[in-house]
């Protein structure tokens, strides 16, 4: 069972402590998205291993013409397609075992962070958001690991507290001064 007052894992280690490619891969990943530690890639191979198997799971159930089966694959279709793990119509469960770590990767709130253009760096990022300059839809969120919806994605700001909330502040990058120029309505004249 466990004590209540404590956590169980989320996430397991590999098998072996020592593979080349493994180490290399994680290492590449580890860089690419501004990780703060290889527990974090774990992690996100859990979760998508989770979702892996309740496809599996459900493919099985299909085979013997369960009705219950056809609802649960469409409710998990639907939750990863709201999450943007997945993409596109006509999806099917294989779609769901086609996916691989960089999916749930790239639907991180540090990484949308810093493809969006809020900071210069992933780990400025990361920064950033653990700090509590950022907010999703108006709410102050701390965890680089959240999961940022489809529906949230356009929500990302800074928060209305941060000092990064002045355009004026010099942590904020040139190209999100281009995209708020871009964004920003021009005056018009009225008189003439």
């Amino acid at each position: 069972m466990g004590d209540p007052k404590f956590n169980r894992k989320k996430y397991a280690k590999p098998s072996h402590p020592w593979q080349a490619d493994r180490i290399r891969s994680e290492k590449e990943l580890r860089k690419k998205y501004g990780l703060k530690n290889k527990r974090e890639i774990w992690k996100a191979q859990a979760e998508l291993r989770r979702y892996r198997r309740h496809a599996r799971k459900l493919q099985a159930k299909l085979r013997y013409g369960d009705p219950q089966a056809v609802k649960e694959s469409q409710e998990l279709m639907a939750k990863l397609t709201a999450l943007g793990i997945l993409q596109g119509e006509n999806l099917s469960l294989n779609d769901i075992l086609g996916l691989d770590v960089e999916a749930v990767l790239m639907r991180r709130l540090q990484t949308i962070v810093y493809l969006r253009g809020m900071a210069n760096t992933p780990d400025q990022a990361r920064q950033f958001i653990v700090h509590g300059h950022i907010a999703v839809n108006g709410r102050k969120t701390t965890v680089p690991a959240y999961l940022v919806k489809k529906s949230d994605e356009g929500l990302i700001a800074y928060h209305y507290n941060s000092p990064l909330n002045d355009e004026l502040h010099p942590e904020r990058t040139k190209k999100q001064q281009k995209i708020e120029s871009r964004t920003e309505k021009p005056e018009v004249n009225v008189n003439g």
